[in-house]
């Protein structure tokens, strides 16, 4: 039997899953599939080994379906657990069109990570991409209809760009292996530029803050997980070392910031916590030691585990009080305290607390850019890193639960949320007491100990400021009041701007064509009165041109057509 198994590439595990639930009536044999794919398929991955497996020929190419190495495994695994932690999450679904897109969304995603070409990673990347838009149409309403088209849009602008940097990089090299490149080429810039849509690079991220939180309460979890860890590690994959990226992952790192701190809703706060945290990631590959890519690896199995607990927590509240912006909820602790401590969990573990998940990946990173002599670098994570406590350590659970009461009774989550947060939250603990159990999984052999004292006691310095800055800010009444509001972002230029840019361009445009088109119609019309006048059958020239001369001037013309149309 696990022969067999073996020989069934990951992602299609999942694909058939999804195909047989169609047909499956809501109750327990449709959730023992959704809980069960992800579970063999993580077994699957797990005993298979590392190598190649799953090629098949393909107009010429060898697609290597399967690729198993270290980098590759620890995504799998993680996604294969984010998968089951959701599905627990989304027990009460009688929707087939989000768990049938979910489980095509998890598969599309680890078959992408198993890829060892780029042809069979196109493939992947644009199957997460149609997958994934079904969980924000899932809403239901008319702005998570036009949100999920944007995201479709560019997702699959994505897609595109990476189909026509693969075509030139096979041209330049005749090869389509996914591999680590250098920029220096069209090719590989069109690759690298595929990537940072789908990680969401500045100024290339609005549609992560857009559609995240326009997703149903079960499919933002889904959606956190995936996409831009996808990205991640094609990141990872394909252009560890390049220093640029050092550069573009510091200001994912600090730049949310500012938006998270004044954002009224609670899920586009995460969404731009997300971004932030990215940052971290896509430093450490920038960088590229083996220390700095460990880092990006364990953090970002560190950030699936607290980002979906922080989803899953908001989302409980969303569930049971139809919203979350922060100035409609607080004083939820009385009614849901469970979900308050799992969410103050997720809190601690996102802010690097010690004894948590984030303290023991994040310091990889920035013990990775202290080696490299990345000063300014460092100290801009540093910020970074307490401004991750402001707006998710202390923003989300403090205003969800424990701020202005909102008069809101809300009964407790259901209890299979509470089990999947449980599970969640423990896990993130779990890495942060025992961090060699993650770090056994990594890349490269790790020779790290957080649990240092110049580690530690650096760390709750810079908790404990941020945490004393939080409060005098608070009680001075100088923090961003919660209220109902439209934060603009860059996308302000793509939405407003630009089209109001064009709408006067076009209108100039149209003026002066429409000045040109009445003056050559004035001059034509002009010309023709005077050839009439002068060669109409009353015309002095008519007159007085005999007709051989007429016959030979239209010769001579015809025979000048010819000849250009013949030889020109």
């Amino acid at each position: 039997m696990l022969d067999l198994l073996q020989q069934i590439p990951t992602a299609f595990l999942f694909f058939a899953a999804a195909g047989i639930i169609v047909f499956l009536p809501h109750g327990i044999m449709r959730n023992i599939f959704m809980l069960g794919t992800p579970i063999v398929a993580g077994i699957q991955v797990w005993t298979m080994g590392m190598g190649e497996f799953a090629t098949v020929p393909f107009f010429g190419f060898d697609l290597e379906l399967m690729r198993i190495d270290k980098l590759s495994r620890v995504f799998v695994l993680v996604f294969c657990l984010a998968a089951f932690l959701g599905n627990i999450f989304a027990w009460h679904l009688r929707d087939r069109v989000q768990q049938v897109a979910g489980l095509a969304y998890a598969g599309s995603a680890i078959g992408a990570v198993l890829a060892g070409d780029m042809i069979t990673l196109f493939f992947y990347w644009e199957g997460t991409a149609i997958a994934s838009v079904f969980l924000i149409w899932a809403r239901g309403t008319e702005g998570s209809f036009y949100t999920g088209m944007r995201y479709l849009i560019v997702q699959i602008a994505s897609g595109v760009v990476l189909i026509a940097g693969v075509a030139l990089f096979y041209v330049d090299t005749g090869s389509i292996a996914f591999e680590n490149m250098e920029l220096g080429s069209l090719a590989t810039w069109l690759i690298f530029l595929s990537f940072g849509i789908k990680c969401a690079f500045p100024l290339l991220h609005n549609w992560l803050q857009d559609s995240y939180p326009a997703a149903t309460v079960t499919g933002t979890v889904i959606l956190s997980t995936f996409t831009t860890k996808l990205a991640v590690y094609a990141l990872a994959r394909g252009f560890a070392g390049t220093e640029l990226l050092i550069y573009i992952g510091t200001i994912m790192a600090v730049f949310p910031i500012f938006f998270a701190e004044i954002e009224n809703d609670l899920r586009r706060v995460l969404a731009y916590s997300l971004n932030n945290q990215v940052g971290f990631m896509v430093v450490g590959v920038g960088i590229g030691t083996e220390m700095a890519l460990n880092g990006t690896v364990s953090h970002a199995v560190a950030h699936i585990l607290y980002k979906s607990l922080l989803f899953m927590s908001v989302g409980a509240v969303m569930y049971r009080t139809g919203t979350s912006k922060a100035s409609e909820l607080g004083g939820l602790y009385r009614t849901m305290p469970k979900t308050a401590i799992f969410c103050l969990v997720g809190a601690l573990a996102i802010s690097g607390f010690p004894l948590f998940s984030g303290f023991v990946t994040k310091s990889l990173t920035l013990s990775a850019v202290s080696e490299g002599q990345y000063t300014y670098i460092w100290l801009a994570l540093v910020f970074a890193s307490a401004g991750v406590l402001s707006h998710s350590g202390i923003k989300i659970p403090f205003f969800t639960f424990f701020a202005h009461d909102s008069g809101k009774r809300p009964a407790e989550a259901p209890k299979h949320m509470l089990w999947a947060m449980g599970i969640t939250a423990l896990l993130s603990i779990i890495i942060g007491l025992f961090p060699n159990l993650l770090y056994a999984l990594l890349p490269y052999d790790v020779d790290y100990k957080p649990y240092t004292m110049e580690h530690v006691a650096n760390q709750l310095q810079l908790l404990f400021f941020a945490l004393l800055a939080f409060a005098v800010i608070y009680r001075a009444g100088l923090h961003p009041p919660e209220v109902r509001a439209v934060n603009l972002d860059t996308d302000v230029t793509y939405r407003k701007i630009l089209p109001s840019v064009l709408a006067y361009v076009a209108f100039f445009v149209a003026a002066l064509f429409r000045a040109v088109t009445q003056y050559l119609n004035a001059f034509v019309a002009r010309m023709i009165t005077r050839l009439h006048h002068s060669h109409g059958p009353d015309g002095s020239r008519a007159a007085s041109w005999p007709a051989g001369a007429m016959v030979m001037s239209i010769a001579a013309l015809l025979g000048l057509a010819l000849f250009v149309i013949f030889f020109s």
